[in-house]
């Protein structure tokens, strides 16, 4: 008599942006409900072939982060192409009868998984991993989203449950490598093998472990967060976006923590405003195709002179604490998030240009870059978004400075050729009008625009 065997039920996991293994939602529902489960990532070409340089941070800190995953398992699966084409590849190959990845509500992301899902004969399972309440999870009574943030953060907080911040711990016995593999490799790709340049040493170091360590090394500090989260000078903040951007961390352990600390209701709030960005990015579509929420600013004529956005990008405008974040993002791939408000409202507010321009150049650059946050910060700056900043409240970059780097620590370090000039000086080195002083240095261009005048002709652009 021929005995039948029996083959163990399997699935494969599509890590995207959850790149840990600890508390990770796909991982715990495969680990629990099958005998088996491979671990995959697509480098995406699709996504890849759009970058503006083969030199690209993000892709560097993702293909890092991987390399520890594996180190770990022994188990990753790397591909490097059309997901839309290879994951179905794999599926096939390793005859898994479930496919489980993280939500992502961004347009092609969700494109691309319905082209997944129809092109598989396994189930195809999306879970919630990248932040607590999604879509339409939080909604106002009549069914419509929220607006306004203060509105969405006392309904979140009375949405939320104990079990929304339970850690998911997956059984990380049952990842196994396969015996064989045709689709893609085992083991990470080389940056080289996908076709992206080295960038060096990065400004956060990526993985896991280095998520870890970051959280911890801010929670001594996290009760400060409300009075120290403005400095740039001062290592006051998470530093934790771009772990959060990539899931190398658990936005779930975040809220853990800040729940556990009675002094942290501030960096709760911060967390809370991803949450908002997202749930706005998943009801309101037209966002990615480069339409302000507010319908009424859509049209804005912006008259700024597009040689003033080079001088923006360059960190040359002659207001020291822009021109210091500027180059510091350029260096770096990393911007403070009250410098991030004060370049964003420059360009829109001081240079009259349009606040897209801006979005691009910082989603080229931006090391924790998602689209969510990103466009909801920089329609919050130009006061075209939702619950942004009135258009007639318009930052003064040189209070900015004085209020918020007031030793002039920040704009020394990435300004150097201000460096000698005294605590008052170095926020603005010119006399009233903008005409050089006899302390000026020769070398830092003269401001571009006077703040005064630019800020009541955008206030008149808004209104009219």
């Amino acid at each position: 008599m021929r005995i039948k065997v029996q083959m163990p039920n399997s699935a494969l996991v599509w890590l995207r942006r959850d790149l840990r293994l600890s508390d990770h939602t796909a991982l715990e529902l495969a680990t629990r409900t099958h005998d088996q489960v491979f671990i995959a990532f697509v480098y995406d070409t699709v996504i890849l072939d759009q970058l503006p340089s083969k030199q690209d941070r993000r892709v560097q800190f993702i293909q890092e982060s991987l390399e520890e995953i594996h180190a770990k398992t022994n188990a990753l699966i790397t591909l490097h192409g059309d997901p839309s084409i290879l994951i179905p590849q794999l599926a096939a190959e390793l005859q898994v009868d479930t496919v489980i990845a993280a939500h992502d509500d961004e347009t092609y992301a969700i494109q691309r998984d319905e082209k997944v899902k129809s092109s598989i004969t396994a189930e195809f399972q999306s879970v919630l991993d990248h932040i607590i309440k999604e879509k339409q999870e939080v909604m106002k009574d009549d069914g419509t989203p929220y607006r306004v943030f203060t509105l969405y953060s006392r309904a979140w907080r009375n949405t939320v449950q104990p079990a929304d911040f339970t850690p998911r711990n997956p059984d990380l016995s049952k990842i196994k490598a396969p015996e064989t593999l045709k689709t893609g490799k085992l083991g990470n790709h080389t940056l080289a093998e996908i076709g992206v340049e080295p960038t060096g040493s990065l400004y956060f170091p990526p993985g896991e472990t280095a998520a870890q360590t970051q959280l911890q090394d801010f929670l001594p500090k996290i009760g400060s967060y409300s009075q120290n989260r403005n400095d740039p000078a001062i290592n006051g903040t998470s530093g934790l976006s771009v772990h959060l951007r990539f899931g190398t961390i658990s936005i779930r352990e975040c809220f853990r923590q800040a729940q556990s600390h009675p002094n942290a209701t501030k960096w709760e709030t911060e967390l809370i405003w991803r949450e908002f960005y997202h749930m706005l990015l998943a009801n309101f579509p037209d966002l990615q195709q480069g339409k302000t929420f507010q319908p009424q600013y859509n049209d804005i004529q912006w008259p700024g002179d597009p040689a003033h956005f080079e001088a923006w990008k360059a960190g040359k405008t002659g207001y020291p604490l822009v021109d210091a974040a500027m180059r510091c993002f350029n260096a770096t791939g990393w911007m403070h998030n009250r410098l991030r408000m004060v370049v964003a409202m420059f360009l829109s507010k001081d240079l009259l240009l349009d606040w897209r321009l801006g979005e691009q150049y910082f989603a080229d650059l931006l090391l924790d870059y998602e689209f969510a946050s990103n466009n909801g910060g920089w329609q919050w700056s130009a006061s075209t978004g939702a619950d942004a900043q009135p258009y007639f409240r318009i930052f003064n970059p040189y209070l900015q400075s004085v209020k918020f780097d007031s030793e002039g620590k920040f704009i020394r370090e990435w300004v150097p050729e201000l460096a000698h000039l005294d605590n008052n000086s170095i926020h603005w080195p010119f006399n009233l009008d903008g005409t050089p002083t006899l302390e000026t240095p020769s070398d830092y261009p003269l401001p571009i625009v006077s703040h005064q005048k630019q800020k009541q002709t955008a206030i008149n652009l808004f209104k009219n």
